[in-house]
């Protein structure tokens, strides 16, 4: 025995921790499965969900339609494009957007109420 032994315990092994909870083998991939599978229903599923009301509405898109864009503005679709649609805010005031700008289509009479 020497000195630094009085002042600093001697390590000795210790034995392997076993079972618990999130154990070994296939225990500890249970966390990670689980934690992927809530962030799943929480945020991915919804957002996908959302995107596909969007592609739907924009796909029933027609002239006359009354639309509101992602900055705000509020007009009549006059024509429609592959990626562009024709907005008319104002009479012969004409915009372009992209589809992917409409927002919402707001009911018929709505801007005409305004």
């Amino acid at each position: 025995m020497n000195l630094l032994d009085l002042v600093i315990a001697p390590a000795h092994a210790a034995a392997a921790p076993t079972g618990g909870l999130f154990g070994g083998g296939l225990g500890g991939l249970l966390f990670p499965i689980l934690l992927i599978g809530v962030m799943y229903f929480l945020m991915i599923r919804p957002q996908m969900k959302r995107a596909k009301e969007h592609r739907a509405m924009l796909e029933k898109l027609s002239n006359g339609d009354e639309v509101l864009t992602n900055g705000g503005i509020a007009g009549t679709v006059v024509a429609l494009g592959e990626s562009f649609i024709t907005v008319e805010i104002a009479d012969n005031v004409r915009i372009r957007v992209q589809k992917g700008a409409i927002a919402n289509v707001l009911p018929k009479g709505t801007l005409k109420s305004a």
